[in-house]
């Protein structure tokens, strides 16, 4: 029997999401991405769907490195304007009983104290169904936006995080012992003092002094996702991350990835379980390879080619307004995603042009398409469950609902008669459905922080 493959639905609370242009298409949607009734209409679907979750994206900046400015990302709604994504789950967690939702909270410019008492109220309002994203930003109009002259080395963020990180598990897994809330009418006595402890630290970045103000979630930590495909970081993804995204390349370079993550974990005294991989893939089908072919030829009439180079611009770090269309770009260091760079390097060779970008951007995204029947896409997803070790995958928007609907009625059926997907919801929060226990195991280094741990 083919391993069951887990699925995210990976959105933005914005208009233009990861394929640029698609926004324009006459059964798009996501213009209506400020109405909630959107949003709760979504997480239906895909509870239908029995999908894991919705993965959230987000940024706190503008893109404005392609030509210097922001007039392509407006005029392509390049992830401008965009919404909190944290405030539309409440909702969408009521509209659902199962749907688990992963939300990326950008950590270098929001203090931990105020951050995981969002993070917990999150956690008691979804009854155990929230996961965090956990990002450093790489963008420099974020920086700005919040009062510095510019963000810190790419290393030197992660080494930022590796401290946030102790200092929000102190709050969610050692402030609060277990029994702590007693909720006794008779005694007049909600929580026990002797249980409710002060997280002191005295850091490099960090220095508190305060009670984590909520009572203890249903999973105290949220399921925590993480991006980073540099050396560091994996490095940082095999210390915290429990599920880790990774975007596709070729089948050896991704197992390679998924290897090194994995063994790294070990090596940090963690089981190789203990971390699920997800893939991105855009997936564009059909009840026939001809007709999903029709489709995916409708969609690229929609593409928006500056769009798509204003946002790469951004997430490479580099202006692409400045090149020629076959002058060779320079790929000096850069303090943005330093894995997508490597990343074209490695599928364009050493010296690539802004002509091969846009060659694979076909849907306004350098990540490359699957087209094919529902049978062709199941092979496909398959396949790199079982040769690349991937757990599951996130499926980015293109024309929205639809491809989550399609996806549905089309692929969903072929994956469960395959064995290769579930039938029904397991029961529990959000982490006891993926790994099968509702608190972050022992070996985790969270669980140093707790009461009775040690330390």
């Amino acid at each position: 029997m083919p391993r069951e493959i887990r699925l995210n639905a990976f959105d933005m609370n914005c208009v233009g999401h990861i394929q640029q242009g698609l926004w324009t298409h006459p059964r798009d949607q996501s213009t209506r991405y400020t109405d909630i009734h959107y949003w709760t209409g979504l997480a239906q679907t895909l509870e239908a769907g029995l999908f894991d979750g919705v993965f959230f994206a987000d940024v706190l900046g503008a893109y404005d490195v392609y030509g210097g400015g922001v007039d392509a990302t407006l005029r392509g709604a390049v992830q401008l304007p965009v919404n909190d994504p944290s405030l539309i789950i409440p909702a969408m967690a009521a509209a659902t009983r199962h749907l688990g939702f992963g939300v990326t909270c950008n950590l270098t410019y929001e203090p931990p104290f105020s951050f995981a008492r969002r993070m917990s109220t999150l956690d008691h309002l979804t009854r155990g169904r929230i996961g965090w994203n956990i990002v450093t930003g790489y963008l420099d109009s974020a920086a700005r936006a919040t009062g510095l002259s510019g963000q810190m080395a790419h290393d030197d963020r992660y080494d930022l995080a590796d401290e946030y990180m102790s200092l929000v598990y102190k709050f969610w897994e050692g402030s609060w012992e277990d029994g702590a809330v007693r909720e006794d009418r008779a005694a007049r006595v909600y929580a026990d003092p002797a249980k409710v402890h002060r997280v002191v630290h005295d850091g490099r970045q960090y220095k508190v002094d305060a009670l984590h103000l909520c009572e203890p979630s249903p999973q105290r930590t949220p399921v925590l996702y993480q991006a980073g495909a540099s050396t560091r970081g994996r490095q940082f993804a095999a210390t915290h991350a429990e599920c880790v995204f990774v975007n596709g390349q070729s089948m050896n370079g991704v197992k390679a990835i998924v290897d090194d993550i994995r063994a790294l974990a070990v090596k940090y005294g963690r089981q190789a379980e203990d971390v699920k991989i997800f893939m991105g893939a855009t997936v564009v089908t059909g009840r026939t390879e001809a007709e999903a072919r029709e489709k995916f030829e409708d969609y690229k009439q929609h593409v928006d080619v500056e769009a798509a180079l204003a946002h790469a611009s951004a997430s490479m770090g580099i202006d692409f307004a400045k090149y020629d269309m076959d002058e060779p770009v320079q790929t000096e260091k850069t303090q943005a995603i330093v894995s997508n760079v490597e990343a074209m390097t490695r599928s364009a060779g050493p010296t690539w042009t802004k002509r091969k970008l846009i060659d694979q951007m076909v849907l306004g995204s350098r990540q490359q398409p699957m087209v094919g029947s529902a049978e062709q896409i199941a092979d496909q997803l398959i396949a790199w469950s079982e040769q690349a070790g991937v757990d599951g995958f996130n499926l980015s928007r293109t024309v929205t609902p639809e491809c989550f609907e399609d996806f549905i009625e089309l692929v969903v059926p072929v994956l469960q008669e395959r064995g290769a997907y579930k039938t029904a919801y397991s029961d529990g929060v959000y982490r006891e459905k993926l790994f099968g226990r509702a608190r972050l195991p022992a070996t985790h280094t969270a669980a140093t922080h707790r009461v009775g741990s040690g330390r």
